[in-house]
């Protein structure tokens, strides 16, 4: 028992975003092991245990159903701002991964509860992902780009109007590894009040 406090420590300070570009094509990621992961996930502290999480996960023929949605929306919607290399890498870049999920915030509205709380919880659902693919040795990164904030995306990924898409969290097994990170001293991050 003692160690597991160390352990845990070394996964939050070894955590890293790995791209799609450096994962292992060639390897699946077990559904049972994502499975776990999105448990995981749900243990995220929440206002009021109004779990506001949804996911939506792609695999398998479902990363190029996914890849053709985000292209399609991206290329009704961009208009003077269309980019052909954007559009062919949200072609392509899905299925690079193993598995994609959708990170979607479904809205509170049983109780009051301000829309930011909702938000900050999935975020700590996602957070929770992270550590869970790196406690499985694997590559995860969250983004929020392609068709993220595109309001005609959130009917694709299982949410309405008052929710909100927050992006995807690309998963798979690491060929490439991430380069070791830095962050502030905690000093410079950190003011106590003792009296």
């Amino acid at each position: 028992m003692e160690q597991l406090p160390y352990l845990f420590n070394r996964l939050v300070a070894d955590r890293r975003s790995v791209f799609p570009v450096q994962f292992d094509t060639s390897r699946k990621v077990a559904d049972d092991i994502i499975e776990q992961v999105l448990i995981n996930a749900t243990w995220a502290p929440n206002h009021g245990q109004s779990e506001p999480w949804f996911f939506k996960v792609f695999t398998g023929k479902g990363l190029e159903r996914f890849a053709e949605i985000q292209s399609r929306l991206y290329a009704a919607h961009a208009g003077s701002q269309f980019k052909k290399d954007k559009f062919e890498k949200l072609l392509a870049t899905p299925l690079l991964a193993s598995h994609v999920i959708s990170i979607g915030m479904k809205r509170t509205t049983t109780k009051q509860i301000p829309e930011i709380e909702d938000v900050e919880a999935v975020a700590c659902a996602v957070q929770n992902i992270y550590l869970s693919v790196q406690a499985y040795g694997l590559g995860g990164y969250w983004t929020s780009g392609g068709v993220t904030y595109f309001e005609q995306a959130k009917e694709h990924f299982g949410l309405g109007e008052q929710d909100r898409l927050l992006g995807f969290f690309y998963i798979g097994h690491v060929k490439i590894p991430s380069p070791s990170a830095k962050r502030a001293s905690i000093e410079q991050k950190t003011e106590w009040v003792r009296e």
